[in-house]
């Protein structure tokens, strides 16, 4: 949609300066610092409307091909930080999450000290 009101804004944009180059005929002088020239302001309205519509579109290229460039640079950067994140993961045994759930009193103690140690690490106003 927003593609959509771009060329309706162009497109009447090019009208109106149609429009005010064609009534706009006389011959004016233009100083070329090193030459003086008579011109058709029509031409000189429309050649100055072309270059400024190179200008952005030139410049718009070059933002589109920066942000390809940064979109595929960080592409890259998430599939390495997957693989390394796959590379780097621990797999869980049964037999540690069985002695999470020990019936022995002081290591239940620990896992209950080391769970509200962990929640309010972080936390200074003390709620959680």
């Amino acid at each position: 949609m927003k593609m959509q009101w771009a060329l309706i804004a162009g497109l009447v944009f090019a009208l109106l300066t149609g429009v005010f180059a064609v009534i706009n005929v006389d011959s004016v002088q233009v100083n070329l610092l090193f030459n003086t020239v008579r011109v058709p302001l029509i031409l000189l309205i429309l050649g100055c409307t072309l270059i400024g519509g190179i200008i952005v579109g030139s410049y718009g290229i070059f933002r589109q091909y920066r942000l390809q460039r940064e979109n595929k640079r960080l592409k890259l950067r998430i599939s390495e930080l997957e693989a390394s994140t796959a590379s780097t993961a621990v797999p869980v045994s049964y037999d540690s999450l069985n002695s999470i759930g020990s019936s022995e009193p002081e290591h239940d103690e620990q896992l209950h000290n080391d769970s509200i140690q962990s929640q309010h690490k972080g936390n200074s106003t003390g709620t959680l």
